[in-house]
């Protein structure tokens, strides 16, 4: 297997569809020899940890007309491609330290895809907040991890370190923006990267006919 690590924060939207588009290229070839690790990157590591407004935050990030053009530009690629995503339905911008703690864990126990499905599911298709431990619970439990035990982490201090740490040396190997896609340790991918480039990836790496009509 060929290790993918891939940093990401689930309040971007560019993860989202990044990877939807991974998602359904590793659907075309059921075969493909990777595993994906989903490794912590805190867009806003600063962020209050109650979070903010939504609106305040991309004015204060964007402006109001750079926000209205991604605005635009993500749902038009969400409609073209077929993705179940509603931005508009977000209100809050949270703090996602505890958001990837859950993740954390999630890779302890292989369920790193389903919770990362759960997370960018609950902001980015029902607007809920991921910065809440209720929520992160429910996103738990619906992993099948056991909610009580990510309660009790969630109220300790438990891994923030490595989290804090994760992300420092992610940032000391270059890394700067999400999603960004570390091929076996070696090769650097950089954003939501079409279905298309993936499908070349696998086929190269496989050693079949590099043709993303392929199926």
């Amino acid at each position: 297997m060929i290790t993918l690590d891939i940093f990401a924060d689930p309040v971007c939207p560019w993860c989202f569809i990044g990877k939807a588009r991974l998602d359904r290229a590793l659907a075309q070839r059921p075969n493909h020899p990777f595993q994906r690790a989903w490794q912590p990157f805190e867009l806003n590591p600063t962020m209050p940890p109650e979070g903010m407004a939504r609106a305040d935050y991309l004015q204060a990030k964007f402006g109001q007309d750079g926000a209205a053009k991604m605005h635009v530009q993500l749902l038009e690629i969400a409609e073209a491609e077929g993705y179940d995503f509603h931005p508009e339905r977000v209100t809050h911008q949270p703090n996602t330290r505890d958001a990837h703690r859950l993740l954390h864990w999630a890779g302890l126990e292989e369920r790193q895809e389903d919770v990362m499905e759960g997370l960018l599911a609950a902001h980015w298709r029902d607007g809920r907040n991921i910065g809440d431990a209720t929520v992160l619970c429910e996103v738990a439990e619906a992993a099948k991890m056991d909610p009580r035990l990510v309660e009790r982490l969630l109220a300790s201090d438990a891994d923030i370190d490595t989290i804090v740490a994760k992300e420092a040396h992610a940032r000391e190997r270059g890394i700067n923006a999400v999603p960004s896609v570390v091929v076996a340790n070696a090769h650097l991918v950089s954003g939501a990267q079409p279905t298309e480039l993936w499908l070349q990836v696998i086929d190269e790496l496989s050693g079949a006919p590099s043709d993303a009509t392929q199926h």
